[in-house]
């Protein structure tokens, strides 16, 4: 079922949702005080290597097979 709406949207809406889960995110720290700090405590590397290992699977399916 999920994948059958995945195939209906394109280059755009994957693109919008991207851009509306990084706005979110943004307003969350801005409204949510604690957010804030806890974003600005967790050191940056932590950050990178969730960004490494999600980034990883989609690599591989587009590049690889």
């Amino acid at each position: 079922m999920f994948e059958k709406k995945m195939k209906n949207l394109d280059l755009h809406d994957i693109a919008l949702t991207k851009l509306t889960v990084f706005a979110l995110t943004l307003f969350l720290i801005t409204v949510w005080p604690a957010a804030l700090t806890l974003a600005l405590s967790i050191h940056w590397g932590w950050f990178l290597g969730v960004g490494i290992l999600a980034m990883l699977r989609p690599m591989y399916r587009f590049y690889l097979k």
